[in-house]
């Protein structure tokens, strides 16, 4: 059955944001070009511009919905958890993923860079980096942990810092870092 020219911009509009998506962890965010990303996509460069005002337009949205994807995917998971204990052991599993050199651990890092040049892009990291801090800080408050507001802030300053270092030293382990996050979250008289 013949696509409608609806459905046809729809998935060329896919296509661009996951071969950009792609290209930010594989050449850094300012290698990143029309050409390259219509190349990659299987598209006319011409395609770019009619779906995304700008490159810079394109980079932001790729980024930010790959990220939210997998900043959505830890409120659930920490709900699931019936202690801190299990939280942060979830939590530290979904960071062994993460090499510092794999095309996420990329993304996330070109990201955070280009945010520092970027006032669209820091504002809209900015609101998911708290939409994460929010969900982890809800998580420990509902274990009635004492600081979960401060807390939260640490956990997630740690794994972006783990996942920066892990690039450094992929011998790294999160094992070195799980006893210090359970001491980091556990709830007195718990």
């Amino acid at each position: 059955m013949a696509q409608t020219a609806a459905e046809q911009g729809k998935r060329a509009r896919e296509l661009l944001l996951t071969a950009a998506t792609q290209l930010i962890g594989d050449l850094g965010w300012t290698a990143v070009s029309t050409r390259l990303v219509a190349e990659r996509a299987g598209v006319r460069p011409g395609v770019v511009h009619y779906h995304f005002p700008s490159m810079q337009a394109l980079l932001r949205e790729a980024a930010m919905s790959a990220i939210g994807q997998m900043v959505d995917a830890v409120g659930p998971m920490l709900r699931q958890a019936p202690s801190t204990t299990d939280g942060v052991d979830a939590l530290l599993s979904m960071l062994d993923g993460f090499t510092g050199t794999d095309p996420e651990s990329l993304l996330f890092s070109e990201t955070y860079l280009a945010a520092t040049r970027d006032e669209h892009l820091r504002v809209a990291l900015g609101a998911l980096v708290e939409r994460f801090r929010a969900d982890v800080s809800g998580w420990l408050h509902a274990h009635g942990h004492v600081d979960p507001d401060g807390t939260a802030v640490l956990l997630l300053a740690a794994l972006d810092g783990f996942v920066l270092h892990k690039a450094l030293n992929p011998g790294l382990s999160v094992e070195t870092i799980r006893p210090a996050w359970h001491r980091l979250v556990a709830t007195p008289g718990k």
